[in-house]
């Protein structure tokens, strides 16, 4: 009877052990459960929080590039869309395409011959080792890229320093459609249009335009 009354405190302390075991481990899943709820509550949040500021970023690119068209229709009517466009964005553009920085810009440059002859050109950028003739329209057809081929010919009849010296023909316009950009493309153009920083590169990416 001595070792049974013995026994008992032992076994009560273990099953009080076992029920307070129990509890905790219950507990402990209760707050894995909670923890696994609010983890996932966090990255529904995150998602849609994702999904508000792509959708909010989408639409301050359509914005930006609706004021920039509108902007770009403006000044077409003004006749300044090589001033308020294309000239701010040439440095940038120049830099990153061609490697190099403009020692010389020029808007609406005209010169006169001995014959009485004149020509204006909406805009020339001289670098280190090249000279960019830019021609500007509102509306860029296939025509125009055949234009400017006879361009480059006359900047060298009227600037003879640029005899010498490679050009890079870049078209720019206010919306381009992609078989002008095509046909510019073979023919070794840079061709700009409006975009969400004032004029973008419609080239296909890694597009190395010709020297002429």
């Amino acid at each position: 009877m001595a070792a049974s009354t013995t026994l008992e405190p032992r076994v009560a302390t273990l099953e009080d052990a076992m029920r307070e075991l129990a509890f905790q481990s219950a507990r402990t899943q209760e707050e894995l459960a909670r923890l696994s709820r609010e983890m996932r509550d966090f990255k529904q949040e995150m998602s849609e929080f994702k999904d508000e500021m792509k959708d909010f970023k989408d639409e301050t690119r359509r914005e930006h590039r609706e004021l920039n068209k509108k902007w770009g229709d403006m000044a077409n009517r003004l006749g300044t869309i090589v001033e308020d466009l294309v000239v701010p964005s040439l440095p940038q553009i120049i830099e990153e395409t061609l490697m190099e920085r403009i020692d010389d810009l020029s808007v609406r440059r005209k010169r006169r011959l001995p014959n009485g002859r004149s020509k204006e050109f909406d805009a020339i950028a001289v670098t280190q080792s090249l000279v960019c003739l830019n021609s500007t329209k509102a509306t860029l057809r296939s025509a125009d890229v055949d234009q400017l081929v006879k361009e480059i010919e006359e900047l060298r009849e009227f600037f003879p320093d640029y005899r010498g010296v490679p050009v890079v023909g870049i078209l720019a316009t206010l919306a381009a459609e992609q078989s002008v950009v095509r046909y510019a493309t073979k023919l070794g153009f840079l061709v700009l249009a409006v975009g969400d920083e004032l004029m973008e590169v419609q080239n296909p990416a890694g597009f190395v335009p010709r020297r002429w």
